[in-house]
């Protein structure tokens, strides 16, 4: 769980990125895990409302087939999630299909008042050949109750641009 907070994006990559690397998965599929899971967050925290519980979930696993599943879990918004055309001068709208393009599938599903937003990507383990993505430092991490909790009215962006990942 993570506070409904632009904070919580590159918090949730750097936790992201060290579990992925302990457990051996590749540096390319990191990336594209890492990549991800920043575009599904930040599609959250722009479009949807919070949890019940004021925060948004997010989960990982590595699956049998040697897929790791990504999940981002909101309080729904009043549109569904979908891939939709954008243009060269759009200032958004490309989120998911970044993700379409680097999952090998990906969806939405809608369960006890949360919409998950889900992606599968291939995660070979990191093995002879393959480049292993170096260690993150924890050090500088703050502890998630440590941060203090951002609102829209408190973030410095204006709202036309596109949320940063």
């Amino acid at each position: 769980m993570f506070p409904h907070a632009p904070t919580s994006v590159a918090l949730a990559r750097r936790r992201l990125r060290s579990e992925l690397i302990d457990a051996g998965v590749s540096e390319s599929a990191v990336d594209d895990a890492n990549l991800i899971v920043s575009e599904l967050l930040s599609n959250a925290l722009r479009h949807a409302r919070p949890l019940p519980s004021g925060k948004i979930r997010l989960s990982w696993g590595r699956r049998g087939d040697g897929m790791i599943e990504v999940a981002v879990s909101d309080g729904g918004a009043s549109t569904e999630p979908r891939c939709g055309p954008s243009t060269l001068s759009s200032l958004g709208g490309r989120g998911l299909g970044i993700v379409e393009s680097l999952a090998a599938r990906w969806g939405v599903r809608h369960d006890h008042g949360a919409t998950t937003v889900w992606a599968l990507v291939d995660a070979p383990q990191a093995g002879a050949g393959a480049r292993t993505a170096p260690p993150v430092a924890h050090a500088g991490v703050a502890e998630y109750a440590d941060l203090p909790d951002l609102d829209d009215e408190s973030w410095d962006v204006p709202p036309t641009r596109a949320f940063p990942a």
